[in-house]
């Protein structure tokens, strides 16, 4: 995330602008054109508000990809919502599609205190967007792997052997281990609230907003499809690692088997030199009497 705030400083886009006070490594806030809010999440995931569309692909697929890690460019997920700022409500919610962002002024508080609450309502719904957005590159990353191996079962229910050599089944079972290994490093995926909102004023709601973007774009049910997925997909490389098994068993046996064979050959060559040697050894005996 340091490299992220290097590029943005150097592109003049001003860090922290409210003053949320969130760890860099948890969420970086920033703004650009048309004031328009900008987030970017440790998952490598990037949520714009009033943005222009051009100015929020550029920022993700050119400006700040130096700072991304193993980038899959050809992974790329988009997901939109529609939201509308009501200056009569003081709390925000989500209805179907649309985020209602209330910005209504607490008598209590500062004109900047009502803005800074209306960035943490931001914050919230947009870690709600990244985490559904992540969700997405891992189930086109399954889905792909899945496409790769459908042929597996058919073959199995026929009886056939399965035609993989090494490499395919090293791949696939590299493949699934990318897959693990993300689902299980990004822990925002599965916990039921980031941990960035544990620090975070009660009276906000900011766990409230960020369940229910989950609830709208289904988050909770399809990790439960995914994990099942994941289980199948266990199965599958679990088959392909056993046939990988059985094929170096097989090869082992036959590197066996062929040593037996040259170690017999060399026996039989022996003796049959040594039974010329003996044979020769008679017939000059016979010759001398």
């Amino acid at each position: 995330m340091d490299s992220v705030i290097r590029i943005l400083r150097a592109h003049g886009f001003p860090i922290d602008p409210d003053g949320t006070g969130f760890d860099s490594d948890q969420v970086i806030h920033t703004r650009g054109v048309n004031n328009g809010d900008i987030f970017v999440f440790p998952s490598g995931t990037l949520v714009t508000w009033s943005l222009p569309e051009d100015v929020a692909s550029d920022l993700a697929t050119k400006s700040l990809l130096p700072a991304s890690i193993n980038p899959h460019m050809d992974q790329m997920e988009t997901e939109t919502l529609e939201y509308e700022v009501d200056s009569k409500r003081d709390t925000s919610t989500v209805k179907g599609d649309v985020i209602i962002l209330g910005t209504k002024p607490d008598p209590q508080k500062a004109e900047q205190s009502s803005s800074v609450d209306a960035t943490f309502a931001k914050i919230a719904f947009s870690s709600g967007l990244a985490r559904s957005t992540k969700l997405a590159v891992l189930e086109t990353m399954l889905s792909k792997y899945f496409e790769s191996t459908r042929t597996i079962p058919t073959l199995l229910s026929r009886g056939s052997r399965l035609p993989f050599d090494r490499r395919f089944i090293l791949q696939k079972t590299g493949e699934l281990l990318e897959l693990r290994a993300q689902l299980n490093h990004y822990s925002e995926l599965t916990d039921s609230l980031p941990d960035l909102f544990w620090d975070s004023r009660h009276e906000l709601g900011l766990e409230g907003y960020y369940d229910q973007v989950g609830k709208t774009l289904d988050v909770g049910v399809r990790i439960k499809t995914l994990n099942q997925k994941m289980d199948y997909a266990q199965e599958i490389a679990s088959i392909l690692r056993q046939t990988l098994s059985e094929k170096h068993g097989v090869h082992l046996e036959w590197i066996i088997i062929i040593l037996i064979a040259v170690e017999v050959a060399f026996a039989l060559r022996k003796e049959w030199k040594e039974w010329g040697v003996r044979h020769e050894k008679s017939l000059v005996v016979k010759e001398v009497v």
